[in-house]
């Protein structure tokens, strides 16, 4: 696409409506369809290492750490991400299982990526970002699709999609995708025990009525393995042992959005959707059920302003069924989340300034009432240039972990009872508050160049930290044993502060180069009163400086030659060392109907750490230099 294309976009997560990119108030990026393509990535968390700003780290063969301005882990909880408008986070612990979420990449229209706080529009856990995957009409997608592709570290993978007309107005496709990764290494050398495998497969029909409704049926299902190895405290000498296990995973979902224009001023949608997963491993098993209920109504008052309402009901109930290693107490749980927005968007100065305002209220099982307001600000001189400020308040309401979690990391004998350091939640766990300040500029060159910065300040409050309590004795347990209490609170505040830039220049027609740079820096400050030593790791865990450079040229012979070029600063907390990464892909389009392409990733050195996923007791993985091949098929 050309760089007048991309500041065309629309996009629709920061409104929920359709804007322009270069008319939002916003931090935001898009990750095109074709920028998936011809990136190489065979998985949607490969494919956000695209955008500026978000931490994306490989902690193994299965499990990543994803987030967006600080706060990175294996269990990140401060970004909620979105797939066709349906929320995949878990209430579990506020973050995304990503094994567990995939579709056929062809098949994304784009990913819109939002750095900062979504929460008016989208609730709670919409904190630090929002990443909305929206997949394409089936209309776009008719006729077959078959890829198939095999390499050293992605051993096996391919999909099969299928796309037809039904009558005149509706529109269908289903798919099936299998993958299957080897194992990743260890620091000493030899295989990690993390090999992965997953099968999944979904379907969507969409149904036109003509000028006023439009209706989407679409649902999925997966199945899979993960292999992965864990330190575990045990009652038993030598009160420690390390374990590979295999965590299964199954889960599916059903979702129904009916979308009708009421009038040329006005719409509405309602979406339905259930959603279920299955995560049996040797710690625990999670079975969990969710019904999720929204609405959302857009009018226009006057020809400068235009209101926004709406709101949602979740159900949620889960099993757990735990082991002395990690339980929930009460291992079965049921919640409900009530919320309703409000959002004004007025035109203060025709084609100059516009004032937007909105507000969200949510009532939650854990801690009640909470408030999420913003204003946001967007000023724009003449066409080439946009200026845009915004303040707003979101809220990560506590998880199930932070309410019920029994984890036992360390066992010590003793002439009577062992004792057991153990992790647990607390019942007045209150929420982790934000308060935001962001600022960004955008402007576009005659001559074929794009600029994107982004400045932000966050200031937070009543951050989680790990507090030690009294010993009690657990005498129901078999044997029984002291509990050492380590409990969740909220004894800390900080704050992060960035700048995140974005340019792009197209050298030639058939040649375009894109950068990006980030700064992060975080300021954590535990109460006078905490006794949690580590409260403050969270700063060193997540890169201070992050640089990308990608080029896209376009060869003779319908070939393209893609590379990027990516500096990640060290991890201080994690002792994971700085490190650069250099991927390329060829690709080779004969025909319309089949392309192929070779990828090579991490060619700088044959294995290097990203992160480690210490709160899940995983042990350090390396991640290794990998060599793919990838044939497609349409027909």
């Amino acid at each position: 696409m050309s760089l007048e294309e991309l500041l065309t976009i629309k996009v629709t997560s920061v409104a929920r409506k359709e804007q322009r990119l270069s008319r939002t108030a916003a931090a935001v990026y898009v990750i095109t369809g074709e920028d998936i393509r011809r990136s190489g990535a065979l998985s949607i968390p490969e494919a956000l290492r695209m955008a500026p700003g978000l931490q994306v780290a490989r902690i193994d063969s299965n499990k990543w750490a994803i987030t967006s301005r600080g706060f990175n882990g294996l269990y990140a909880n401060k970004l909620l991400v979105l797939l066709d408008g349906r929320t995949i986070y878990t209430p579990t612990f506020s973050g995304v299982y990503w094994d567990m979420h995939d579709v056929v990449l062809d098949d994304i229209d784009r990913i819109e990526v939002i750095r900062g706080p979504g929460a008016v529009m989208w609730g709670s856990n919409a904190v630090n970002g929002v990443i909305n995957i929206i997949t394409k009409a089936p209309s776009e997608t008719q006729g077959t699709l078959v890829t198939s592709g095999t390499g050293n570290q992605e051993s096996g993978f391919g999909s099969v999609r299928y796309g037809s007309k039904i009558g005149e107005h509706a529109y269908y496709r289903a798919y099936t995708k299998y993958s299957q990764r080897d194992s990743e290494a260890r620091p000493s050398g030899g295989a990690a025990a993390d090999d992965w495998h997953t099968l999944h497969g979904g379907f969507r029909l969409d149904w036109d009525g003509g000028k006023r409704d439009f209706i989407t049926i679409q649902g999925s299902a997966v199945n899979g393995h993960a292999g992965q190895t864990q330190q575990l405290a045990s009652l038993q000498p030598p009160f420690s042992r390390t374990v590979d296990d295999q965590l299964d995973l199954s889960g599916g979902h059903l979702l129904g959005r009916w979308s009708r224009k009421v009038s040329d001023t006005s719409d509405m949608a309602l979406q339905v959707y259930y959603d279920s997963l299955d995560r049996k491993q040797i710690a625990n098993r999670e079975r969990r059920d969710t019904v999720d209920i929204d609405f959302h109504y857009r009018s226009a008052l006057t020809s400068r302003s235009e209101l926004s309402w709406g709101g949602g009901y979740r159900f949620t109930t889960d099993q757990i069924d735990g082991t002395f290693i990690v339980f929930y107490e009460p291992p079965s749980r049921q919640d409900n989340l009530y919320s309703g927005f409000l959002q004004h968007e007025w035109i203060a100065v025709k084609d100059r300034l516009v004032v937007t305002t909105g507000a969200r209220l949510e009532h939650n099982s854990y801690t009640g009432v909470e408030v999420q307001p913003n204003v946001r600000l967007l000023w724009t001189p003449d066409e080439r240039h946009t200026g845009w400020a915004s303040v707003a308040r979101a809220v990560r309401s506590p998880s199930r972990t932070n309410h019920n979690i029994g984890i036992s990391t360390a066992v010590f004998p003793g002439e009577r009872l062992p004792s057991v350091l153990t992790i647990l939640g607390d019942d007045e766990f209150e929420s982790e508050n934000l308060l935001a300040y962001e600022a960004g500029y955008r402007w576009e060159a005659p001559k074929r160049l794009s600029l994107d910065v982004a400045t932000f300040f966050n200031s937070y409050d009543d951050l989680v930290t790990s507090e030690p309590g009294r010993p009690f004795p657990r005498i129901g347990a078999s044997p029984p044993y002291l509990v050492i209490p380590v409990r969740f609170s909220n004894q800390m505040n900080g704050e992060t502060y960035g700048v995140e830039a974005t340019a792009s220049k197209r050298i030639l027609e058939g040649w375009k180069l894109s950068g990006s740079y980030s700064w992060l820096e975080m300021q954590l400050h535990a109460d006078r009163s905490s006794l949690d030593s580590r409260a403050e790791g969270p700063e060193g865990e997540s890169p201070q400086h992050q640089f990308q450079l990608r080029s896209y040229l376009n060869l003779p012979w319908k070939m393209q030659f893609d590379s990027s070029f990516q500096y990640v600063s060290s991890l201080p907390a994690l002792t994971i060392p700085d490190y650069s990464r250099l991927d390329a892909r060829i690709g080779w389009q004969p025909s319309t109907r089949w392309r192929a392409s070779w990828g090579l990733q991490n060619i700088l050195d044959d294995r290097h750490a990203e992160f480690l996923g210490r709160s899940g007791g995983f042990p350090l993985v390396e991640i290794r230099r990998s060599v793919y091949c990838k044939l497609t098929w349409l027909f």
